[in-house]
């Protein structure tokens, strides 16, 4: 399910109710605690937190003309997701949130390499992404970034 929508609030108004208080409170833990540099856009059909231009002129390495990405919360057909491209470069924070979320007891984590799948509206462990979110810096994120893309 992928949006058109240009701002973050079309794109959370177009949701369904259920859906649009679940991404809200997701972006919402997410903003309250993303370290300052960061920035909300729109890109690839979700909500997106990415290292801008101003800080990171390369962009990303698929496509330059995009900043580089660090998160997205998104709505899709079977579950919201959220995609957290630190836990997918970085083994300890991985460690550290699937520990944390078994500590959460909110259920079996269903996850791929970035993806985490959410199905259970009622049992979102919402302060967690927060703390996931509060974990890297920008200029930690591009140190890790170039390190991958540079092997």
């Amino acid at each position: 399910m992928q949006s058109s929508a240009t701002t973050v609030d079309k794109y959370i108004a177009e949701l369904p109710e259920e859906r649009q208080k679940v991404i809200s409170q997701l972006r919402k833990q997410i903003k309250k605690n993303l370290p300052r540099g960061f920035k909300e856009t729109m890109g690839y059909g979700m909500i997106g937190y990415v290292v801008p231009h101003s800080m990171y002129p390369d962009g990303y390495h698929c496509n330059p003309k995009d900043p580089l990405p660090f998160m997205n919360i998104a709505s899709q057909k079977n579950f919201v997701a959220v995609y957290s491209m630190g836990i997918y470069s970085n083994p300890k924070m991985l460690k550290w949130f699937t520990d944390e979320y078994a500590k959460a007891d909110v259920g079996k984590l269903d996850m791929g390499k970035s993806c985490i799948r959410l199905k259970k509206m009622d049992k979102i462990p919402y302060e967690l992404f927060g703390q996931l979110a509060s974990k890297v810096s920008p200029e930690e994120w591009i140190k890790y970034y170039e390190k991958a893309i540079k092997k």
